[in-house]
């Protein structure tokens, strides 16, 4: 009986949560590493590896987050953002997010 209650108040907390709890739980330096942003970016997002890519680390979150979208969405097309169209096929809003607000605290 615990035992249903139990798997019944995790489905529920999993409903409840849904896609964005489960991506605002992620952290965003672990999403820097598994979307591959470190690896032009560089690892600390402060030495990219070619002086034409931005170093990311304190950049406001909110800039950070239009420019993610507006790469993805095609209406930034200017500078590298061609490289970075295919990369953005990867990340979803949320975690644009979530990695635009950890980049603005480093």
């Amino acid at each position: 009986m615990l035992k249903r209650i139990a798997v019944s108040l995790a489905a529920a907390a999993a409903l409840t949560l849904g896609v964005s709890g489960a991506v605002a739980a992620a952290d965003g330096a672990e999403l820097y590493k598994t979307k591959t942003c470190w690896s032009c970016h560089g690892k600390d997002a402060k030495t990219p590896i070619m002086p034409v890519y931005p170093r990311l680390a304190g950049q406001s979150a909110e800039y950070t987050f239009n420019q993610l979208k507006d790469i993805k969405s095609g209406a930034r097309a200017n500078g590298q953002s061609a490289a970075m169209k295919g990369v953005m096929g990867l990340v979803n809003e949320e975690e644009m997010r979530v990695i635009a607000d950890w980049l603005a605290t480093q």
